[in-house]
Formats: C-alpha cells, sequence, structure tokens
C-alpha cells in the first residue's frame, strides 16, 4: 500500500504543468490552510543547511496590516513551495492536465519563496478570520532535495527587480503621500508637466525636473509628516498652495516652464534643480507656514533674490560637497539654513547647534 493510501491527505484543485522536463503544479489554497501546512527553514539552522533567506519579521507587521486594511481589493502574488512526498494528481478526464493534487497531511512542504507572504497571512487571520475563506495561488514543485531546493530559491529571487519609488508612488492608491504628490504633479506648478513618474533618477537629456518620489518626501518634510501618516484635504491644499506660490519666486524654474532655458542646463548648474534644493525649500517652507501670510509672503519674495548657482560659494560644504551634489540628509538640513539666512527666518538655538556640528563632523 503506497504512504497516499495509508495517509489522510490534502487535496488541492490544481493545473498539471512541466518546466525544464519536469512537472509542477498550480493549485489553489485556502488562506487558512497556508500557516497549518506551509513550513520555513528555522532561522538557527546555518544559512548552508537552508533553502531560504532568515525570516525578517520587521516586514511581517506592514504586510499584514495591507491585508487587515484592504480585505476587499489585496492581491497577494503566488507561493512557490517544495513538496517533500509522494504526490498524486487525479485527472479530471484522461490525459487531461487538470485536476486534484493530492498531498499526505504529514508531508513536508518548504516554501521556496514567499514565507513573508505566509507569516503576514498567519497575522492577518487572527484579525480578521474572514479572510479565512479567500484563495492564494500556490506553486509546488516535488522536492528533489537541498541543492535544488537552494537553487530554485536563487532563480526565482535573480532577476526579481524592485519598482522604482517614484513608479511605486504613482500606481499605489492606497498611499495618501502618494496621492497627494500625484495631484501635485498633474495639477500644479512647478510640478506640472516636469515630472518623471516612471524613474527615480533624471536622465541627463530629460524635459523633467522632479522625480514623483522626490515631491512625495518633498510634501513629508514641508507638512512634518512620517512615512506611516497620512494627509487630510485642508493639508492637500496648504502643499499646493506653497509650492504655487514659491513658483512665482523661481526665476530658473520659471524660466524652464516658458522654454528659455532647458532643463539640461538648468539641472547642470543649479542646485534649485535637485532633489537637494526640493528638500531645503520644503524644510524652509515648514517654517514659513508657522508666520503669518503677510510676513509668509515677505519672506517668499525675498527667495527671488537667492544665487542658485552650484558655483555659488554659499553652497560649499552644504549642498556641494567636493565639488559634487550630496543628498544626504545633513546637506539638506545644512542647505536649508543657508536659505533660511538669506530669507531673515529666525533660526533656534538647537538648529543653529547641528548646522555646527555637521560643518565641523
Amino acid at each position: 500500500m503506497s504512504n497516499l493510501e495509508s495517509n489522510y491527505c490534502y487535496s488541492f484543485p490544481a493545473v498539471r504543468g512541466q518546466q525544464a522536463g519536469k512537472p509542477f503544479y498550480i493549485a489553489t489554497c485556502p488562506l487558512r490552510l497556508i500557516p497549518k501546512i506551509f513550513m520555513y527553514d528555522e532561522e538557527e539552522v546555518p544559512v548552508e543547511l537552508r533553502a531560504q533567506r532568515t525570516l525578517n519579521k520587521g516586514r511581517i507587521p506592514e504586510m499584514a496590516r495591507y491585508l487587515v486594511e484592504s480585505p476587499h481589493d489585496y492581491v497577494f502574488s503566488a507561493i512557490t513551495a517544495s513538496i517533500g512526498a509522494e504526490i498524486d494528481f487525479i485527472e479530471v478526464d484522461k490525459n487531461s492536465n487538470i485536476g486534484s493534487l493530492k498531498v499526505p497531511m504529514d508531508a513536508q512542504i518548504l516554501i521556496n519563496d514567499g514565507q513573508h507572504r505566509r507569516a503576514a497571512i498567519e497575522e492577518a487571520l487572527k484579525e480578521r478570520p474572514e479572510l479565512s475563506q479567500d484563495n492564494i495561488a500556490v506553486l509546488f514543485f516535488v522536492d528533489e532535495g537541498l541543492q535544488r531546493s537552494q537553487q530554485m530559491f536563487a532563480d526565482l529571487n535573480k532577476y526579481a527587480v524592485r519598482p522604482s519609488p517614484s513608479l511605486g508612488t504613482m500606481y499605489d492608491h492606497r498611499d495618501q503621500a502618494s496621492e497627494l504628490a500625484r495631484y501635485l504633479a498633474l495639477n500644479t506648478k512647478p510640478f506640472a508637466g516636469f515630472t518623471e513618474f516612471e524613474r527615480s533618477t533624471i536622465a541627463v537629456k530629460s524635459s523633467k525636473l522632479f522625480t514623483l518620489s522626490g515631491i512625495k518626501q518633498a510634501n513629508r518634510v514641508l507638512l512634518g509628516k512620517g512615512t506611516k501618516e497620512g494627509f487630510n484635504e485642508d493639508e492637500r491644499q496648504i502643499a499646493a498652495k506653497y509650492w504655487e506660490a514659491l513658483n512665482i519666486y523661481m526665476p530658473e524654474w520659471i524660466q524652464v516652464q516658458n522654454k528659455q532655458l532647458s532643463a539640461a542646463e538648468f539641472r547642470q548648474e543649479y542646485i534649485s534643480a535637485h532633489g537637494i534644493g526640493l528638500q531645503a525649500l520644503a524644510l524652509v517652507g515648514k517654517s514659513l507656514l508657522t508666520l503669518s501670510e503677510s510676513e509668509k509672503q515677505k519672506k517668499l519674495k525675498l527667495i527671488a533674490n537667492i544665487n542658485w548657482l552650484k558655483s555659488n560659494p554659499a553652497w560649499a560644504h552644504r549642498a556641494m560637497q567636493h565639488g559634487r551634489l550630496s543628498k544626504a540628509m545633513s546637506n539638506i538640513f545644512l542647505t536649508s539654513m543657508q536659505i533660511k539666512r538669506e530669507i531673515g527666518l529666525p533660526l533656534s538655538k538647537e538648529d543653529v547647534q547641528k548646522e555646527n556640528e555637521y560643518l565641523n563632523a
């Protein structure tokens, strides 16, 4: 009697296929079974004896929250797993690749790709038990030993490329910071028509000035928001009003908008054409937003007199390090301090102390 006949089995609706002369099975599995039947190698096992990376527990809460907060429109990609036991595929019709995959309940099923999805599902089910009726696709392979499982992990991850932060921002309709960045990029100056939506760097010959991810980060700085905080309608209008008002006093921005200066020449010569300039202006804006409307307008007008050329000695050791722009947070802060001085904004003792520490580091 075979192992399958003498033991209880899981039965999955499945489609059989073939890769590299080996069978595989695409099945659907209820989420409630995922934590019970899928295993991943324990962290204590040495890397040479594992077929997976160690579980990064810091990723789990965010992934679980995604499931909990989006129960009606979440998307989880398939889990890939290896079955270390005898299996059976029962065809619906003779010579058909559609049928039922039978797997012994005591079989060892190791995840090759998707261990964090598995852990997130387990956590989400504790808070939303109704998710247990949902299904996830599972790609099953027959286990051929540790070496093959390790190779599968390497192959599955070899060509995986995360989307750029700008493209992720463009397509993320749940994140309010992304929503605000898209709104500004499409509807307000200086961003409309000059935003790079796909890449997080701008090509030398591009006609764009700002990246969508850069706008998103600048809004967080402007409004003093952390990465997990959202934006309400009032804050959206505050951000739009600030960038529109600032645009009036940025002569090089206007020259590019009026096609009097090419974007490529602008980026080559001016710090205000780069992310560091935008982030520094956001920090300045955060201080400006605390002033009365009349005082804010007076300070904004003075921004028009700033020399944004990279060759301006005022930017040395601030925006510029060894003749090159620096995107470090310390350089963004130092650049914002110089802007504040030039427009007469008061500087706190803490900021001056922080500035001295950065300059003397």
